[in-house]
Parts: structure tokens; C-alpha cells; sequence
């Protein structure tokens, strides 16, 4: 359902949008007016994290949205409240993003039928290897969820083909070594490595770690199909408030 979602919007659009949030950052309220702001900016899908104490693939910037949303108190149950409102209201794919102690504690399976009864449509668990989430990939495709993986630089086209075969919906391309935030160099090196993952899958491909303007979205346009906005935006809420996301996200989408 996500890949063909993906791929029809495709017919449209040369690359697509997908932004993230942090649940509660900085409020539960204001994090849902972000939510609208950025679908009515146009975004076409967006991650919803639930905020978790040692986020380990995120740099200082979501970080601290994630510890900010634990201080005040923000619950998975908040969560899945939050994540039930936006699918019902938006007319746009909804992932979650946590951590697999998430899904542990509260049970891998039931889960996975939280996420079916509440809309969401896939999960990004980045630490989480198919080796290792046998049971969250069974539970996942019972429900007709996608369970996303991650490509770094560093995978080999074997692994490449495992991570693809164990995922659908889409493969998420980390631009670089190490975690969100940190700058990220738009060069053919860049262009070497996201041919090796298109040569490796037939799923949709997004990037993401780094993207921050129109220019690195139109140098991913036509080598990869969606740019993952993160740190960037939640950078502008801390320093310009929520209402700076519209123009933001629009000035993204200028000459797509």
C-alpha cells in the first residue's frame, strides 16, 4: 500500500517530500500544529517519532526534542492518540520512528495491531536488524504494515539485498556516516553511493541525514524518489516558531 502510494504520487511529482516530528516537541499541541502546517505546505508523507531517553541514531537537535517531550510527561499512549488524530484528518501516509525498546516493552505484535488500528502505515526502527526482528517483520506484513530499513554508505550490495528483501514500502538511504544533523556533502560521491542502492532494490528510495534546503532536494531529484527533511525542521521551530514551517516547506517544493 505505501510503494504504490509512493509510486502513483511519482507519476507526479519529481521527487517526493517527507518530513519528522517529534511527538510533544515542543508540545503535544504544537506538535500537531506542526503536523498541519506541513501538509498543507504539501509534504507527501511524514515520520512521527515517539520519543524515547537514548535515541541513538540522532544527533543533538532531535535529541533534545526527544528529551523534551519525555519531561513533559508524553506517553506512547499519547502517542498513538496523536498518530489515530493526524491519519484521520490528513490524507498522507504516517510512519512511526522509535526504538526497538518501544516495541519490546510493549509487546512486538501488539504493536504492530496498534499501529494497523490507528492508521500508520510503516515503522522505522533503526535499531532493529532483520536478523534480529523476525518477529517484528512477521507482525508487521500480517497487518499489511511496512517494516523500513536503513542503507548507510558502509552496507555491501549483499546485505543491500537482505535489508531490501526483508523491508517494503520503501529503503531509507542515510546520506552519510553517523547520526542526524551533521552536514552533509551533495557530491557525485553521494550520487556513486545512491546508484549502488538503486542498483540493489526496486523499492522507492528516500535520503535523508542532512537535507536542509531546495538545493540538496534538487540535487536528490532524480536519483532518489523522496528527501527526508529531520533536524532541519525542528532547528526552525526551536529558533523561529511553528509558524516559520510553512515557508520553509514551501520554498522546498519551489522548481520540483
Amino acid at each position: 500500500m505505501l510503494e504504490s502510494y509512493i509510486k502513483n504520487r511519482l507519476q507526479e511529482k519529481k521527487i517526493l517530500l517527507m518530513t519528522h516530528i517529534v511527538i510533544g516537541y515542543p508540545s503535544l499541541e504544537e506538535s500537531y500544529h506542526i503536523v498541519e502546517k506541513m501538509v498543507a505546505a504539501g509534504v507527501d508523507l511524514m515520520e512521527l517519532q515517539i520519543p524515547f531517553s537514548e535515541p541513538m541514531a540522532d544527533g543533538p537537535v532531535i535529541l533534545k526534542a526527544n528529551q523534551v517531550a519525555l519531561d513533559q510527561g508524553i506517553t506512547l499512549s499519547d502517542c498513538i492518540s496523536f498518530a489515530e488524530k493526524a491519519s484521520k484528518q490528513f490524507d498522507i501516509p504516517f510512519l512511526y520512528m522509535t526504538y526497538y525498546n518501544i516495541l519490546y516493552k510493549y509487546g512486538v505484535e501488539k504493536f504492530a495491531a496498534k499501529i494497523k488500528e490507528s492508521g500508520i502505515q510503516g515503522a522505522i526502527i533503526p535499531d532493529l536488524p532483520p536478523e534480529e526482528g523476525q518477529s517484528y517483520i512477521q507482525a508487521m506484513q500480517a497487518n499489511d504494515l511496512s517494516p523500513i530499513f536503513i542503507y548507510s554508505p558502509n552496507t555491501s550490495q549483499e546485505r543491500m539485498q537482505l535489508l531490501a528483501d526483508s523491508g517494503s514500502g520503501f529503503i531509507y538511504c542515510v546520506a552519510r556516516k553517523g547520526v542526524t544533523g551533521r552536514e552533509t556533502d551533495f557530491t557525485h560521491e553521494l550520487g556513486d553511493y545512491l546508484e549502488r542502492c538503486r542498483q540493489a532494490t526496486k523499492l522507492p528510495l528516500a535520503v535523508g541525514f542532512g537535507v536542509k534546503n531546495r538545493q540538496d532536494v534538487q540535487y536528490l531529484s532524480g536519483k532518489a524518489d523522496i528527501a527526508v527533511i529531520g533536524s532541519q525542521t525542528i532547528r526552525l521551530v526551536e529558533e523561529e516558531g511553528v509558524e516559520a514551517v510553512t515557508d520553509f516547506i514551501s520554498n522546498l517544493r519551489e522548481d520540483n
